[in-house]
């Protein structure tokens, strides 16, 4: 019997020498990190106003920027927002794939188009929040990147609010040239973006800001025109959304949210009121990236809503073609934004490429 209680004795020794070499093991396994710097240890270009610290070094491996989506710094929270949000609607497409054929049914395809391009534009934005501060060719092109995913998006929205929200009198109006123009202005958007942040040395922040918002606005204005159309027709003629109608709840929330993050995209708040305190956690972009995701999430309720109960009304005016239109126009409209984002890559490069010859 003693030997028994000694061997298990032994046993839990070398289980408890075992457990206190994890964290020798972990140091060794992963490179040992470099710390954050203020903003007056990295390049201009690289600073945001109002945060003072919490940058990464430039001109690491890449491994060190795919390791820091653990480390405490000043993109963290834009890296996991929209992380967890991009978990979100893969979690909500999994439940309505469910009760809903995105393959047989082409009448499905839009609302596929919203989630994939959900997604799409989350990944996007994690991405190139968490690698682009590698160096100054890597920063443009991340967010090159983020701004394909953001375009590629607005024609989702377009998509499903054009075939599952629409009225009949505006289907009339707009007929032909919604998705055409809709496909345009995302294309325009995506060039506006870049040509922004290319311009970013020769013109003042508030003309870069303008080229990147004022498209972007408008893109957004003719996507929802559905929505908006259906809403104000609720709102003068019955003052409020009728419980039958449960999907305009989440459309208005929907344009609640983003209406409100488009404000903390444009207001460096609250980090202007409290600069240096927001460097981790409360900055407006992170704020701005959190109401997006619940946006999001309320334009896909919406949405699924609106294909369950409204089928007669689109199945009537679109027929059995259109959705396949849209699909392929979809396809296009990522192509020729990734093109847009490739050429102007490549003037970033030969800018960059000027500036070192300069030196």
């Amino acid at each position: 019997m003693a030997t028994i209680v000694m061997e298990k004795i032994g046993r839990l020794f070398i289980n408890l020498q075992q457990i206190r070499q994890v964290p020798q093991m972990l140091r060794e396994a992963v490179p040992s990190m470099p710390g954050t710097l203020r903003d007056g240890e990295v390049p201009y270009f690289f600073r945001e106003r109002h945060i003072h610290a919490g940058y990464r070094p430039l001109h690491q491996g890449w491994r060190y920027y795919f390791l820091t989506l653990f480390q405490r710094h000043n993109e963290t929270v834009n890296v996991w927002t929209h992380l967890l949000g991009a978990l979100l609607v893969f979690m909500k497409a999994s439940q309505l794939a469910e009760t809903v054929d995105f393959i047989r049914d082409p009448h499905a395809w839009p609302l596929l188009i919203l989630l994939l391009s959900s997604m799409g534009y989350m990944t996007c934005s994690a991405v190139a929040h968490l690698l682009a501060a590698k160096s100054e060719l890597c920063h443009y092109c991340f967010f090159f990147l983020d701004y394909v995913g953001v375009a590629q998006y607005q024609y989702g929205s377009a998509v499903v609010h054009f075939y599952y929200a629409v009225e009949e009198s505006w289907h009339r109006q707009v007929w032909g040239i919604f998705m055409p123009v809709a496909s345009f202005l995302c294309c325009l958007s995506c060039l506006g973006c870049c040509y922004g942040k290319y311009r970013n040395y020769s013109l003042p922040p508030w003309v870069r800001k303008v080229g990147q918002v004022v498209p972007s606005a408008v893109a957004y204005s003719w996507d929802t025109s559905p929505v908006f159309q259906r809403l104000g027709a609720w709102v003068l003629f019955h003052g409020e959304p009728s419980g039958n109608d449960r999907a305009l709840w989440f459309h208005f929330g929907q344009v609640a949210f983003f209406l409100s993050s488009a404000f903390f995209f444009t207001h460096p708040l609250p980090e202007r009121l409290f600069p240096g305190r927001c460097d981790i956690f409360g900055q407006g972009h992170q704020i701005f990236h959190v109401l997006l995701v619940f946006c999001t999430l309320c334009q896909i309720q919406a949405s699924h809503l609106d294909y369950v109960a409204r089928r007669p009304l689109y199945m009537r005016l679109h027929g059995d073609s259109e959705a396949a239109f849209f699909a392929v126009l979809y396809v296009i409209t990522v192509i020729a934004c990734a093109q847009i984002a490739t050429f102007m890559a490549g003037k970033v490069r030969q800018l960059l490429s000027c500036k070192e010859k300069a030196k």
